[in-house]
């Protein structure tokens, strides 16, 4: 018998799916999801933006959330969330994102999806949540004792897929335990109680890392990243102060180099090249002429996007208005789930 959790068997599962979606893209359901933490930037889109268009425009029932909720996991404040959270729908529809066939919707507005959470805390154990990988990491690095809100925010990740019974989930290698605790949610609640819920597959795909500018993860909180919406002048500022060092010849070595090498894989996400091939083109130029060069492949990548962004914009209140669409339809969608939740386990009077 095959471990279901193991990563082999993921695999198996995910290349059966994405050749069953080839073949009848309108028989899936696709649900996947961003913080309103800030801007988003070259690493969602080449992590998870492109893909989500790619799916849409396939034929895929798609489905985006806004999840508010989980901003507080492990901040303090909302300050910023109504900004951040227009913000994002904007870069939705920049890239591509088109409200018509996709849903967009926030966790906060949808309170059937978020009373899920009740029955599916009975199907997990404090261990199961103790085990995943986010919240043993945080536990780690954290120096003050996790929520409950974080402990238990792989199941709420269960409740956004299972309402609106998504049957697929784009996920990387790391992301994986939680599809898996959201399978043995929708397995578990079918067995105790009555067939509700699919078993969501996971869609794994090769999406190339994009490091930020220091080398590490592409991330807003360490300052690196090359957001979206950036103008073309703030973009040369940022990559103007990327770290390099002073060796003069340019190399694609990203053990030994990582800040040459981020600007060097940047550089060949924008222009299909192969890294070395673009650090022999630069050769002994140095950093400055690097810099330059990635400067300006970025900005020609992303202006047709950024251009798109300024135009909606201008339209006051789109954001709103989508929000307002996606959350209207999400709540009809959970509304009906919860009905057959409620009378699966006798809970209606």
């Amino acid at each position: 018998m095959p471990n279901e959790g193991s990563y082999t068997e993921a695999l198996r599962r995910s290349d059966e799916t994405w050749k069953k979606l080839e073949e009848n893209p309108s028989s899936f359901k696709m649900l996947s999801g961003d913080r309103p933490t800030g801007h988003l930037h070259l690493g969602h889109w080449f992590g998870t933006l492109k893909e989500r268009v790619d799916l849409q425009n396939k034929g895929v029932n798609t489905n985006i959330l806004i999840a508010d909720y989980q901003v507080i996991t492990d901040r303090d404040t909302t300050e910023h969330i109504q900004q951040n959270t227009h913000d994002m729908v904007l870069d939705y529809l920049a890239v591509g994102i088109d409200p018509v066939k996709t849903m967009i919707f926030t966790h906060s507005a949808v309170p059937a999806l978020n009373q899920l959470m009740l029955p599916f805390l009975s199907l997990v154990s404090e261990s199961e949540l103790k085990r995943n990988p986010t919240v043993k990491a945080e536990k780690e690095v954290s120096q003050h004792a996790l929520t409950g809100l974080l402990l238990t925010y792989p199941v709420h990740q269960a409740c956004d897929i299972l309402f609106c019974k998504a049957n697929v989930v784009p996920v990387g290698k790391d992301q994986l335990p939680h599809l898996e605790l959201t399978r043995n949610i929708a397995r578990r609640f079918n067995d105790r109680f009555a067939p509700v819920f699919p078993e969501p597959a996971p869609l794994l795909s090769e999406t190339p890392e994009l490091l930020g500018l220091d080398g590490r993860k592409m991330s807003k909180s360490y300052g690196n990243a090359i957001a979206l919406s950036m103008t073309e002048d703030e973009t040369a500022k940022l990559i103007k102060k990327a770290r390099t060092d002073s060796d003069r010849n340019i190399t694609f070595d990203p053990e030994n180099r990582p800040g040459v090498s981020a600007l060097i894989t940047t550089a060949a996400l924008m222009t299909g090249q192969a890294p070395d091939a673009i650090a022999n083109s630069i050769g002994e130029q140095g950093a400055g002429a690097l810099k330059a060069y990635v400067t300006e492949v970025v900005n020609d990548y992303l202006r047709p996007l950024r251009q798109r962004r300024e135009e909606l914009a201008k339209e006051k209140g789109l954001a709103h208005e989508i929000l307002e669409r996606g959350n209207a339809k999400a709540n009809e969608i959970a509304n009906e789930t919860l009905a057959e939740v409620r009378s699966a386990m006798r809970m209606q009077y």
